[in-house]
């Protein structure tokens, strides 16, 4: 008995599907070379997906050092006086107003002290040894001169530094640590009224150190 010839399977598909593949593979990669990846974010997914294969736990510093300096700045009652946040580069941790400095001043207080040294205590552990800390001094608009700051160009750049000094008075090698005067030119609000008039507890808010914690594996 003749054998019937087996049917031949069309498979030209399978280039144009090869093809579509390939263009949003792409597609992809261009968006993620142009993107900035949240990598506080990309921390929960990683570990998510590991455990999710039955893989071990994976370590989560950035959520450990959240949970960690949350607890600091509750248990001394520092919410009104200091913000913690993340961004798409690691941690946000932010000292408003006069908290830190008098007026005119890159002297930090001796009431700051001790919730300093607390911070300080969480930031220099061991565990957080991939970290790099960039410190930035911020003032208003309002115009300041004297003998030792010309401006609030060196003013803020002093205040920074010294938040610097003292985190690297408390352990961290100073290769981690940089620090940057931004005078007014980043303001959190804004320093004028929309008729020109100043705005002062908008001002007080403004005169603020914030330290960006970032991870080196990112």
């Amino acid at each position: 008995m003749k054998k019937k010839p087996e049917d031949k399977i069309d498979e030209d598909w399978m280039s144009t599907y090869g093809d579509m593949v390939t263009l949003l593979l792409c597609f992809f990669v261009m968006m993620l070379s142009v993107s900035k990846p949240d990598v506080a974010k990309f921390e929960q997914i990683q570990a998510g997906l590991n455990e999710g294969l039955g893989k071990k736990q994976v370590q989560r510093p950035i959520e450990t050092m959240l949970l960690e300096l949350t607890d600091d700045i509750q248990s001394m009652n520092l919410e009104k006086e200091v913000a913690l946040g993340s961004d798409t580069q690691g941690i946000v941790l932010e000292f408003g107003g006069d908290m830190l400095f008098d007026y005119g001043s890159a002297e930090i207080k001796p009431e700051a002290l001790p919730a300093l040294k607390r911070l300080a205590a969480t930031l220099q552990s061991d565990r957080y040894n991939t970290f790099n800390f960039s410190i930035e001094g911020h003032t208003s608009d309002e115009k300041f001169a004297s003998p030792q700051y010309p401006s609030n160009w060196e003013l803020s750049s002093a205040r920074a530094s010294a938040i610097a000094r003292f985190l690297e008075s408390r352990g961290i090698a100073r290769v981690r640590l940089k620090a940057t005067g931004l005078y007014d030119v980043s303001p959190k609000y804004p320093n004028l009224d929309p008729f020109g008039e100043p705005i002062p507890q908008n001002r007080i808010k403004n005169r603020r150190v914030v330290i960006h914690v970032e991870p080196t594996f990112k």
